[in-house]
């Protein structure tokens, strides 16, 4: 488990290329402190498995699942990325529940600057908004972002200066793919109300029930 506070940015130093697969090595130092191999990092939000380590940077192994659902499969030599160890169990939980499975990705279509603030405006599709409501939490290429606004079509976050400086929001730029993680906790709900195999309800807690009771 992560918590979208991004510890670091690397740099891709190597990226092998397979039919449906990739390796990728990254230039890191902070992740790289306690690190093992079979270790969990979030490289822009995606969970991956430390598979080699040298002096300076560490590889992971990109399957073909994960390279159709994120923003991955366009990482070159150069390309700068967020980086995060897994949480710790006396760690600080300074963002949300990230578990490094990515629901998908959006495109970046505007950026604009609010005095101090960062606005990016992120369009996605409605099997990912539906998860995301004002201001709900939303990991972004692996950043717990706060929901600022949500649009028809997509919805918008405002970063603060230095949460840009410190990760690759301030490589982004309009069209750009970014991953995003939706909050576990709606999904779980969702699952638990949703409808049986007989077309019942799974529970009995719905709308009407909340309503009764207060909430």
């Amino acid at each position: 488990m992560f918590t979208g506070i991004v510890e670091e940015m690397g740099k891709v130093k190597q990226v092998k290329r397979g039919r449906d697969s990739a390796v990728l090595t990254i230039e890191a130092k902070t992740v790289l402190e306690g690190t093992r191999l079979g270790d969990s990092i979030a490289v822009n939000g995606i969970c991956l498995t430390v598979s080699g380590l040298s002096s300076g940077s560490f590889s992971a192994d990109v399957m073909h699942e994960t390279l159709n659902r994120s923003s991955l499969k366009q990482l070159g030599t150069g390309s700068r990325v967020n980086l995060e160890r897994a949480m710790p169990a006396d760690g600080r939980f300074g963002g949300h529940i990230v578990t490094g499975h990515v629901d998908g990705v959006g495109t970046v279509v505007k950026i604009r600057r609010d005095d101090t603030a960062i606005w990016y405006t992120v369009q996605a599709g409605p099997e990912i908004m539906r998860h995301i409501v004002q201001k709900g939490s939303i990991a972004l290429d692996g950043i717990s972002l706060t929901v600022a606004q949500l649009l028809p079509d997509g919805f918008a976050i405002s970063a603060i200066p230095h949460t840009v400086a410190q990760t690759v929001l301030q490589d982004r730029a309009q069209g750009d793919l970014v991953n995003l993680e939706t909050d576990i906790i709606g999904k779980y709900v969702e699952k638990f109300l949703g409808e049986g195999p007989s077309g019942q309800p799974k529970s009995r807690i719905d709308k009407e029930f909340l309503s009764r009771y207060g909430f």
